[in-house]
């Protein structure tokens, strides 16, 4: 009986372990902000997964975040609160990073799809790299990005 139970909890810990699956676009997925169908830039897509397993996807972190701050506005029955799971591309590994633990690189020379954009990078040390490269403005954190931040790129 100790050795079934060592191997149940051992199994238990391990799929608590494992990383939760990104969901990737689809050929038809478009960007609710802009519209752009996101498969075409799979090295910039951001998804958003809502709690019940649905999923959103934006070609840029930039158009997330600004789905992000007026939810309202592009899907009246969510919230912030429905959203288990974000997640970017490090802009170097291009593995796909937790937003809310991310830094993200404002004003740089670096365009996105849909022209100035926020890079993103798992580790700030990367982003830091990146601004000195790339005549980056400053690195942000997740709940830096404000609407008056979107403004100033737009």
């Amino acid at each position: 009986m100790p050795l079934a139970l060592f191997c149940l909890l051992l199994s238990f810990s391990a799929s608590m372990a494992a990383p939760a699956a990104v969901p990737s676009p689809a050929t038809k997925d478009k960007c609710p902000v802009c519209g752009m169908f996101v498969s075409k830039y799979p090295d910039w897509v951001t998804s958003v997964t809502f709690k019940y397993s649905s999923a959103l996807f934006f070609d840029g972190v930039k158009d997330f975040f600004t789905y992000y701050h007026n939810m309202k506005k592009y899907t009246p029955e969510r919230t912030p609160a429905g959203i288990a799971t974000i997640t970017v591309k490090d802009y170097y590994t291009l593995k796909p990073v937790d937003a809310r633990q991310a830094y993200f690189v404002l004003g740089s020379d670096v365009y996105g799809p849909m022209g100035k954009e926020l890079v993103p990078f798992e580790k700030a040390v990367d982003a830091q790299a990146f601004l000195k490269d790339h005549s980056g403005k400053r690195v942000l954190r997740f709940q830096d990005v404000t609407p008056a931040v979107l403004k100033s790129i737009e």
